[in-house]
């Protein structure tokens, strides 16, 4: 199929997969045909296919106006490590790499719910004594939404660094303790946990975590959640229906939705493992402190889901939008910004 034949879709496209149950799977309303795509359109997807994508999806209130995929990049060595062949439905296998945290703030947000952890209680409370390299006074003073918020004081190398609460410091290895968390709280695995409380529930039948090869467990987190474009759209049409699946069922308490989306006190930009657009300044990666939001040309109401190599999904309630983009690494350093110009255009 071509890329114009594909723009709109019924939306029956997300169904995917009969071996989930019907309730699970239930399609959205069905989208119009569009045969002739506006030039708007056509120079967002030329933008994407550019920029390394293979898969990007865009559905506003419950329509399906994108669903475009493109064939992996061949010459990219460092993306072949990141893929794990084809669902069955065609759709590319992918680790979406650090997107997978904004998985795991709503893992600990049902366990909340369940009445299983408390985010105000010390680590230590569910991985027990020397889960870092702190003094025991300095590691009690660090509780579960000190991981979740990264401002946890710790180093890379779990060392103590700063007061846990004051200081933002995005650091996947520490991040990966809240996997272990939820597991714990949960007396149950983390791939059993996650099949239970999210991806059954959600339809989502592509869904898992896997172990990642030794070039990317090197950075301090071993597994990782490999999914489709399709799957991840399901997860955010969760998120954006404010934490109910498609049948209805309660996924989510509305109370955990929105702890989840508070601005931290050390990020105005991050919340629980999540990215928040229209703060006042941001603190990212490897870059600082920068006045202004995450996305200028998004709406402000904008939550993200960000992984490495451009994996994105994100959520915007105002527009009834959520927009999933899969592949590698964009050449563009100012990616989110130019996809939204675009975006923004198409959606008038």
């Amino acid at each position: 199929m071509n890329a114009h034949a594909r723009i709109i879709m019924t939306a029956a496209a997300l169904a995917l997969g009969a071996a989930v149950p019907t309730a699970c799977a239930r399609p959205l309303p069905a989208a119009a045909v569009q045969t002739a795509p506006s030039p708007a359109m056509t120079e967002l997807l030329d933008y994407l296919r550019r920029q390394n994508s293979t898969g990007f999806i865009v559905i506003r209130d419950g329509e399906v106006l994108i669903d475009q995929a493109w064939p992996a990049p061949a010459t990219d060595r460092l993306f072949a490590n990141f893929t794990y062949g084809t669902a069955s439905s065609g759709a590319l296998l992918e680790d979406v790499a650090s997107q997978q945290k904004s998985f795991v703030a709503v893992l600990a947000a049902i366990a909340v719910d369940k009445g299983l952890l408390d985010v105000g209680a010390p680590v230590s409370t569910y991985l027990g004594r020397g889960w870092s390299k702190a003094s025991p006074a300095q590691e009690d003073a660090i509780r579960v939404i000190d991981i979740l918020t990264m401002s946890s004081g710790l180093d890379e190398q779990f060392a103590y660094v700063a007061p846990a609460g004051t200081t933002f410091f995005y650091n996947t290895p520490v991040y990966a303790v809240s996997k272990q968390i939820v597991a714990a709280a949960a007396k149950k695995p983390l791939e059993t946990v996650t099949q239970d409380w999210l991806t059954a529930p959600l339809g989502m039948s592509d869904t898992a975590w896997r172990r990642r090869p030794a070039a990317l467990a090197s950075v301090g987190n071993d597994t990782g959640l490999v999914t489709t474009p399709q799957d991840v759209a399901r997860f955010g049409a969760m998120v954006l229906a404010d934490g109910l699946a498609a049948d209805g069922a309660r996924v989510v308490s509305q109370a955990q939705m929105d702890a989840m989306f508070e601005r931290s006190t050390a990020n105005p930009a991050y919340g629980r493992l999540w990215w928040l657009n229209g703060s006042e300044y941001v603190q990212r990666p490897q870059i600082g402190r920068s006045p202004g939001q995450l996305i200028p040309a998004a709406p402000a109401d904008l939550v993200a889901a960000l992984g490495a190599f451009d994996r994105r999904l994100y959520v915007v309630p105002s527009l009834k939008l959520v927009v999933v983009r899969t592949g590698a690494a964009a050449s563009d350093r100012g990616f989110d910004q130019q996809v939204w110009l675009r975006l923004m255009r198409v959606l008038g």
